[in-house]
């Protein structure tokens, strides 16, 4: 999941402040001194307003050439044991993204001896974030094996993200680089920070996304559930409540559920659960979301047009889908010196 409205992704032409018109315009040498000590100041200033703009993807070509294929590599082998452990590594990326930005943070355990708090906690996360030892596995062999301290968590997780919707059979996207670690997390933002709800309405779904800089089109793209899984838990309220559910699906839950208890899982798409693909689109039409804010995108609101678009045209979606993924992707990003590249993703380094 490169806001135009953040301050990192502040986009300034640097050559309208040093137009030789303004230079010109001064009268006197001491104001000249002057105005151009202010200049030199704004200068710094926007330079540091845009030093949050991440590098290309050829970031590590020369400090760490093997570090991209080492990620697809281990990307590949966990989606091949486990088919959700794409939809996993991708919701950790979106999950992580949202509260603080594309920092790692949500990487982060909780430590018990200096009182700290990550956000793996936070009820959003908790036991329901998955795929740490993924990216531990990911880390642990860039550093003991290919290049110590030069590739950051924060960029493990976005290409990780990016192979795990290819090794899903879904679309690919450059992923831009150089993003850096952050040194603290924000258990209270995680929990009160915009991420959607199983049970959100629309409107709340839309301002969620709104919020951080995505268009309505970019939100729809970005909220396919298009694998995984949920625990009946999460739609039980919609079995119980809701009124726009295919009556047959719905029996089908509701004996599923009633037999196998809330913490039973479910495919979040009923029809091509492992693969990634546009039929999560053409189950909304026939009423068949499993959440409620799954079918909440479909429910005479505004982001129908947008629903029956992509489910009859898949190159649409992952057009937009991945788009909206590179622009996610640089949310509230560290880049340069800021930060730091964590040695281990777990925890800062000392």
């Amino acid at each position: 999941m490169e806001l135009r409205s953040h301050k990192h992704s502040t986009s300034v032409d640097l050559t309208l402040l040093t137009s030789s018109s303004i230079i010109h315009s001064i009268p006197s040498t001491s104001m000249a001194f002057s105005s151009l000590i202010t200049l030199f100041s704004i200068l710094l200033f926007l330079m540091g307003m845009a030093s949050g703009q991440l590098s290309s993807s050829n970031f590590y070509a020369t400090s760490c050439p093997t570090a991209l294929s080492t990620i697809q590599s281990e990307v590949n082998s966990a989606v091949a044991r486990e088919r959700r452990m794409g939809a996993s590594l991708l919701r950790l990326h979106f999950h992580d993204c949202f509260v603080t930005g594309c920092d790692a943070s949500l990487l982060l355990d909780d430590d018990s001896t200096t009182g700290f708090t990550g956000e793996k906690t936070a009820a959003p996360n908790l036991n329901s974030v998955r795929g740490y030892e993924v990216i531990d596995a990911i880390k642990t062999k860039l550093e003991t094996t290919e290049c110590p301290g030069v590739v950051s968590c924060a960029d493990i997780l976005a290409v990780a993200a990016r192979d795990a919707v290819v090794a899903l059979g879904g679309t690919s996207w450059t992923v831009q680089l150089g993003r850096r670690d952050s040194t603290t997390a924000n258990f209270a933002l995680a929990n009160s920070g915009g991420l959607p709800f199983f049970d959100s309405d629309l409107s709340t779904l839309i301002k969620n996304f709104t919020d951080k800089g995505f268009t309505e089109t970019e939100f729809v793209a970005l909220s396919a559930h298009s694998v995984g899984l949920a625990k009946c838990l999460t739609f039980r309220n919609r079995i119980d409540n809701d009124a726009n559910i295919d009556s047959t699906f719905h029996g089908f839950l509701k004996s599923t559920c009633d037999q196998g208890g809330d913490g039973f899982f479910h495919n979040l798409d009923n029809t091509t659960d492992t693969t990634f693909d546009n039929a999560y689109f053409t189950n909304l039409l026939d009423n068949k979301g499993l959440l409620h804010s799954d079918q909440e995108l479909f429910s005479g609101g505004s982001t129908d047009a947008q629903v029956r678009a992509y489910s009859t045209n898949s190159a649409a979606f992952f057009s937009d889908f991945g788009n909206a993924m590179i622009k996610m992707g640089s949310l509230d990003v560290s880049t340069g010196t800021a930060g730091q590249i964590r040695t281990n993703c777990r925890k800062v380094n000392t």
